[in-house]
């Protein structure tokens, strides 16, 4: 066993026993780095106006407030229960600032209606061509609109952005480790395994790179490297594979 590991189970007994103050600022500190990895992968995908050092400290809050709400009886790695809720309280942070240009919101919503349509149309998922041609673009001009909204996803994808119409979000399809409602637990499975299905459904390119980021922890740079591809066109085929996902999760909630 790792020493570290080793200690950081030492701690959490000595900790869930005596909760001192000492004791918990020590996890903390144990589990610094944690917040530092979560704010650095999403910062990846935010304009350069957001400070990493702005979501690292978001990112704080939700350690602390995972230290300070973790069980280890409920045989759930901390490393795990912790990055959702370091995750959460940065989109949380992300959410009160409102960072994103109405204009950037429009044109994302306009690529979604397009790719619905498209996507009812052909009855699968669409090619990009597909997608250039019914908003008219070209198809250089398409993949320069999907590097656009590429800062969008990250919010996107886990949560509800100020300001928009309610399109349901994919972090509640995140396993939580508190629910103890059995039937809440089993309509979050339910939903899970219908969002694994959609993957399943998209073009090979897109499920790879969904994959790789979003189960490897690859960041989008590693998976150019990965495929061969540039960084650019890997936030494009990212970009087009949420869209699609955001519809296709949509219409599920609107059923």
């Amino acid at each position: 066993m790792n020493p570290q590991t080793e200690n950081n189970q030492q701690l959490w007994q000595e900790y869930t026993s005596k909760r001192s103050a000492i004791l918990r600022e020590r996890l903390l500190l144990n589990y610094l780095p944690l917040v530092k990895v979560v704010a650095g992968r999403m910062k990846q995908t935010l304009p350069q106006a957001v400070q990493l050092a702005d979501l690292e400290g978001a990112g704080v809050r939700g350690l602390i407030q995972s230290v300070e709400g973790f069980d280890p009886e409920r045989g759930v790695k901390f490393e795990s229960y912790a990055s959702n809720r370091i995750r959460g309280s940065i989109l949380d942070s992300l959410r009160e600032y409102d960072w994103l240009p109405r204009s950037l919101r429009t044109k994302s919503k306009t690529l979604e209606k397009a790719l619905q349509i498209c996507e009812a149309r052909l009855g699968g998922i669409p090619e990009d061509g597909d997608v250039a041609a019914e908003l008219g673009m070209s198809l250089d001009e398409y993949h320069s609109l999907l590097e656009e909204v590429g800062s969008i996803q990250l919010i996107s994808l886990d949560s509800e952005p100020a300001g928009v119409d309610n399109i349901g979000s994919f972090h509640d399809v995140i396993p939580d480790t508190s629910i103890e409602d059995p039937l809440q637990g089993l309509e979050d499975k339910e939903l899970r395994q219908q969002v694994v299905a959609w993957l399943q459904e998209l073009p090979e390119h897109m499920r790879r790179v969904m994959v790789l980021y979003y189960y490897e922890e690859l960041t989008l740079k590693e998976i150019g490297a990965v495929l061969n591809l540039s960084e650019s066109r890997i936030c494009q085929i990212h970009s087009a594979a949420i869209h699609s996902l955001r519809t296709r999760f949509q219409e599920e909630r609107v059923a």
